[in-house]
């Protein structure tokens, strides 16, 4: 409701000659060269680009009209944010501030502290809807200006547009990023969401006729002798635009057609970014995906890369080839917008990036600060049956019994043996950060451990055991067809019909989203005694989210950065209301602390939001204080970058980011090389040693430290935000309410009401 206060003050503002840029529907008509940054030429862009492209003034106006009120819809939805004519709306409304908090600062609030911070979000949020009430808000972290490419040359235009003239470029498809690198003030976005789609023609089965041929020099043949080597046949090209509804959707028309063959590894809503998540983003499933990229990097050169060369490392243990060599080529007419006339070939002398570091920081190490993505190649995977499960969390007589479910689920997925579950069994089944879910894909046998479970719970009551219901036609006769897949289950379930027959968000539209991180649970630790388990769900925050293990750790090139505590994990979980017990107490049983001079990968980058950090750096045991301000926690605790890589990989991705972007045009909130200081950023590269000198990386799992602080006069404030969590996580499940509510209103599953063994 406070957007239409806003609205009413800046239109009074607006009357009175104080905003600054005009409206989106006044800027497309008008020069590119009013608004932001008018002192320079813009018409030498617009020149440059596409008829289809369009560059755009925008303001804090064109939040208010078109983002505003999809916050107060009762069903709001992504959907509708995605395609404002502005490309300026945020999935979470504070998004649109630095670090999301909207209290103003002059300094990106360097001066002001992060227990004052959760007071506002948590405690007192009337105060920042004031905050927000005003245009000249100096924390507003909105660009002034947006491009929409529609071409690779577009994006060619503007990365040398922005080098020419000092500028910073950020780039967005839905802007899904907790910690908000796809927003960032005094930038030229690029909102790729009217860039070219090529999933819906993008399938491509591959001849296996090809086999033993070498890869063309232009690459034409690169994704698919890689796809055949991993003892797979098709790919889909993507488009860096398209969010998973699309890559979801060209997926399920193809096997509509073809009678279900493909299956696509993704991320669980459609309004994701379908490429940037999978290519840039940690993900334990996605990275060996990527078969091959296409990006405009920041020296404004068009490139494609792969692997070129590969060899079986099998008697090692992993699944898939390991990358020996990655080659790219450079396409010499950068101008030409017509895709049928690109010419690739090899890259000019002083191209003097290395694709093997930029193919590793690319995949696993943050989107947004290694240039643009237009395209890539993902890898597909045979289709395998789909069966879904749901725990009718709000039935009477299964809400009583709710955590010995929790813990069902924990040693189904993560200790299979106590249950006498077959490791295969266990692999084909996981679970979002929600009780009521568990989706398998392949053979299992939950319902038979169900019953075990309870059995050995000294529970029979089959009462107790329906409260597990697979949710099959079997189950559902003449209500519901059996889902085939994750996207056509929450397809089915959806009660959204603003958007039919798009797959559906979440989480939708709220104020807020993470604002801390999650741990990677080592599955090592949690064999090491059954009582971890029963520990995790103690102290644990949330419900864990079970994405990991399986061929997330068997499934690797060994030629990507993500870190390999994501790889081990077992599942992630926050610890975020008892953090002095964790650090204290758990994490140095968890993780490796022998070597003080190496701080271990600990947090999940997908889920971190801003005010990520690690513990005190020269006592790891002590959790950053939060009374401290902002610029005390940047100089005395572990980064945000820090804990999700560890001191070697982001060694080394920072070492990248010197040589792929030494000018720092892209440069995101908390990306890599965004937290070093000027002086680092600009230091002479003959100084430091080059990417491919740094110490090699261990290729077995990290462990870590511990800690404990002392928050006394802020006990309060960290209670109540407890309770506001718990009730916010109440709130934003969804799906899981919609199932629960479908059933136990009509007995069964109403139509309109990623498993662990990744298939790499």
């Amino acid at each position: 409701m406070a957007y239409f206060a806003v609205a009413a003050r800046f239109l009074l503002l607006a009357a009175v000659g104080i905003t600054g840029n005009p409206s989106t529907a006044d800027a497309a008509s008008a020069s590119p060269v009013s608004g932001w940054r008018s002192d320079l030429d813009w018409a030498a862009l617009t020149s440059k680009l596409s008829s289809s492209a369009s560059l755009i003034d925008t303001s804090y106006q064109n939040v208010i009209d078109e983002c505003g009120p999809e916050f107060s819809e009762p069903s709001p939805t992504n959907h509708a944010l995605i395609d404002q004519p502005s490309g300026m709306c945020l999935p979470h409304k504070y998004l649109g501030w630095e670090m999301s908090w909207p209290r103003p600062s002059e300094n990106g609030h360097l001066n002001q502290t992060f227990a004052q911070a959760l007071t506002d979000i948590y405690v007192n949020p009337s105060d920042l809807d004031s905050f927000m009430m005003d245009p000249t808000n100096p924390s507003l972290n909105l660009p002034s200006k947006v491009l929409f490419p529609s071409v690779a040359s577009d994006v060619v235009a503007a990365v040398n547009f922005a080098k020419k003239h000092g500028l910073e470029i950020s780039v967005k498809n839905s802007g899904h990023s907790y910690q908000g690198a796809s927003s960032k003030k005094n930038t030229l976005l690029l909102n790729m969401n009217r860039y070219t789609h090529y999933a819906p023609t993008g399938i491509t089965d591959c001849d296996a006729s090809i086999l033993g041929t070498t890869v063309a020099e232009d690459l034409s043949t690169q994704p698919c002798l890689l796809s055949l080597a991993k003892n797979k046949s098709s790919l889909i090209r993507v488009g860096g635009g398209e969010n998973f509804d699309k890559v979801y959707r060209a997926v399920i028309a193809a096997n509509e057609e073809e009678g279900y063959k493909y299956h696509v590894v993704g991320g669980a809503a459609g309004t994701w970014g379908g490429l940037g998540k999978v290519a840039s983003e940690v993900q334990p499933e996605a990275d060996s995906s990527v078969v091959q990229l296409e990006m405009v990097l920041p020296n404004g050169v068009h490139v494609k890369f792969g692997p070129t060369e590969w060899e079986d490392a099998s008697a090692e243990g992993f699944i898939v080839p390991r990358t020996k060599v990655v080659s790219g080529v450079c396409r010499s007419n950068p101008d030409e917008h017509d895709e049928g006339k690109w010419i690739w070939g090899r890259c000019p002398e002083d191209f003097d990036i290395d694709f093997n570091d930029l193919y590793f920081a690319v995949r696993g190490g943050g989107g947004g600060t290694w240039g643009v993505v237009t395209s890539v190649f993902l890898q597909l995977h045979d289709y395998i049956p789909f069966n879904p499960y749901l725990f009718k969390v709000g039935a009477e007589e299964c809400s009583a019994i709710a955590p010995q479910f929790a813990e069902f689920k924990a040693k189904y997925i993560s200790a299979p043996s106590l249950l006498n579950v077959t490791k295969e069994h266990s692999l084909a089944c996981g679970s979002p950060d929600d009780l009521a879910f568990l989706i398998c894909i392949g053979e299992e046998d939950v319902m038979q451990a169900w019953a075990r479970f309870l059995d050995l719970n000294n529970s029979t009551d089959l009462a107790k055991v329906a409260c597990l219901l697979k949710l099959a036609q079997e189950n559902n006769e003449g209500v519901m067809e059996s889902p085939k897949g994750w996207a056509e289950l929450i397809m089915l379930l959806n009660t959204n019909d603003r958007f039919p027959g798009k797959v559906p968000d979440a989480p939708t539209p709220s104020p807020i989203g993470n604002l801390l991180a999650y741990v990677l649970v080592p599955q090592s630790w949690l064999d090491e005694s059954e009582e971890n388990i029963k520990t995790v769900l103690e102290h644990a925050t949330n419900t864990p989210y079970y994405a990991f293990g399986g061929a997330a750790a068997s499934g690797s090139d060994q030629a990507n950065s993500l870190s390999q505590a994501h790889r081990n994990a077992a599942f992630m979980a926050s610890f975020n209301d008892d953090n002095d017990y964790f650090w204290g107490n758990l994490f140095p049983q968890m993780f490796d602390v022998s070597d003080k001079t190496k701080f271990p990968p600990v947090f999940g980058s997908n889920h971190a939001g801003p005010f990520t950090s690690g513990p005190l750096k020269e006592d790891w045991t002590k959790p950053c204080p939060p009374e401290w301000t902002f610029e005390e926690r940047r100089e005395k605790c572990i980064s945000f970058q820090e804990a999700i890589y560890g001191t070697e990989r982001l060694a080394r991705l920072e070492a990248i980011k010197k040589v792929v972007d030494p000018q720092f045009i892209f440069n995101c909130g908390n990306c890599i090389g965004n937290n070093l200081p000027e002086a680092s950023k600009s230091q002479d590269q003959d100084d430091e040693p080059s990417p491919s000198e740094l110490e090699p990386l261990a290729a077995n799992p990290s462990g870590e430290p511990s800690g404990a602080s002392s928050m006394s006069s802020f006990a309060a404030v960290t209670s109540a935000i407890a309770l506001r969590v718990k009730q916010r996580r109440k709130a934003v499940s969804t799906l899981a309410a919609v199932w629960t509510y479908a059933y136990e209103s009509s007995g069964s599953v109403r139509a309109r009401a990623t498993p662990r063994r990744l298939l790499l």
